[in-house]
């Protein structure tokens, strides 16, 4: 096999080199199918190779691909701009790249916010452990993903505080409800010590991805989040660049805590893949002080607002409700749900199934023959299911971050009954597998 001059996650494994995907299906140059149960990175929502959001790429590129942003406004963007304040209730949309730059943009809007408010002091966020919102330094800093942070300990922010709402293994060795939703409370505490007037904002995912397994949280947390937000005048900031764009069964999985954020941060499921986009939407009331004081945001890049990629992501989300996907992604969770847990009866080393929609978390405990399970059993699992044919998402658990094993089963919103079937039979052969190992 020739050198390889691309960089790739572990620089001294071979990948196999894929050829094309369709629907839920992607398929290698040796011909060798695999079932997308994880939508790559929690991403291609909409599946691979449609047509249809092909052409609306290439119509757009026959007109302009790239303007840059200073100089020009383009109509995809106006649109995709338009369509999602209309989805959230969010007046205002900075398009970028990528989550973590959506991340970022959401951070330094709402420190903006409290500068242009004359309250400079209110510059401290604050964020979980257990959590992630991105790899470049600004989002690492408000990352809770300990294995994610160490290498860049000297130069990334001490933001995570506050204990993840983690009913598996409560941070306070509680159990759900009679621990009064501590993890939700202690958010008060933070803000008190670090004081109200130098705190602008609080960062979470509504369910916790790459750092727990799809952690999902009581019915009342967030509200108890929200009101002590408002209470200490602090802006909710909801990282949706997992479960936004319908993931959870919503379209922004904070709808099913009734909740509205100040700001939102969205990607992955934008463009469901088809090209690279992410979004930082907010509130009028945030970015009122801005347009009554400098008028100009201090974020961007070269390709914000890209022509092309606005133009992806605006007939992802047409599509996503022409074709009434998300009606259907509660629906398919469920049905998911319910086989996985008849699979947790005859392995028992699944300790816990959760999550919400089509975003399934599997954390792993106890033993499997005599070896007690550590963060190495999610390599087993992943590359296991790869041999069957099947993709999974590796996670982060366990109460330190590092030492539990996860799993994240998130497949297109498009997989059917029988597709779903065979997931699990793929799946069903992977736990076989690894058990007998």
């Amino acid at each position: 096999m020739p050198h390889s001059h691309l960089i790739k996650p572990m620089l001294s494994e071979s990948y196999p080199e894929i050829d094309y995907g369709k629907g839920v299906f992607l398929y290698d140059k040796a011909g060798f199918e695999y079932l997308d149960a994880c939508s790559g990175a929690v991403t291609a929502n909409i599946g691979h190779g449609i047509e249809e959001i092909l052409q609306a790429i290439y119509r757009q590129g026959q007109q302009v691909s790239f303007v840059y942003r200073s100089q020009f406004t383009n109509e995809p963007s106006e649109q995709l701009a338009a369509l999602l304040s209309q989805e959230t209730g969010l007046e205002w949309c900075f398009l970028v790249n990528s989550g973590s730059e959506a991340v970022e943009t959401a951070v330094k809007i709402a420190i903006q916010h409290w500068q242009e408010k004359g309250k400079p002091a209110k510059r401290r966020v604050i964020s979980r452990w257990l959590s992630y919102h991105g790899i470049t330094f600004g989002a690492l800093s408000a990352s809770g993903h300990p294995q994610r942070r160490e290498r860049f300990d000297s130069f990334v922010g001490d933001w995570p505080a506050v204990e993840p709402p983690y009913c598996y293994r409560c941070p306070f060795g509680k159990t759900y409800p009679q621990c009064n939703v501590q993890c939700a409370r202690q958010l008060e505490t933070v803000i008190r010590r670090i004081g109200e007037n130098n705190v602008a904002a609080f960062i979470a995912e509504p369910v916790i991805g790459a750092a727990g397994g799809a952690i999902d949280a009581p019915p009342e947390y967030f509200q108890i989040i929200k009101d002590i937000c408002e209470r200490y005048d602090v802006l909710l900031i909801a990282d949706e660049v997992m479960t936004g764009c319908g993931r959870t069964g919503t379209f922004l999985a904070m709808e099913q805590w009734g909740i509205q954020p100040d700001i939102v941060a969205l990607g992955k499921g934008l463009s469901a893949g088809y090209a690279p986009i992410a979004a930082a939407l907010m509130s009028k009331e945030v970015l009122e002080p801005v347009l009554q004081g400098s008028q100009v945001i201090m974020s961007g890049h070269t390709f914000s607002g890209n022509p092309l990629s606005s133009a992806a992501a605006l007939a992802v989300l047409k599509l996503i409700k022409s074709e009434k996907l998300i009606e259907g992604v509660s629906e398919k969770g469920t049905y998911l749900r319910g086989k996985l847990n008849k699979l947790k009866k005859q392995y028992p080393f699944i300790g816990d199934i959760r999550g919400k929609g089509l975003m399934i978390g599997l954390e792993f405990s106890g033993s499997v023959n005599g070896k007690t399970i550590d963060s190495s059993f999610t390599a087993l699992m992943t590359e296991g299911a790869k041999k069957e044919g099947l993709l999974l998402y590796p996670a982060a658990s366990g109460l330190d971050g590092r030492s539990g094993s996860a799993i994240l089963i998130a497949p297109p919103f498009t997989i059917t009954k029988p597709e779903l079937d065979e997931l699990l039979i793929r799946f069903k052969k992977t736990l076989k597998a690894v058990a007998e190992i």
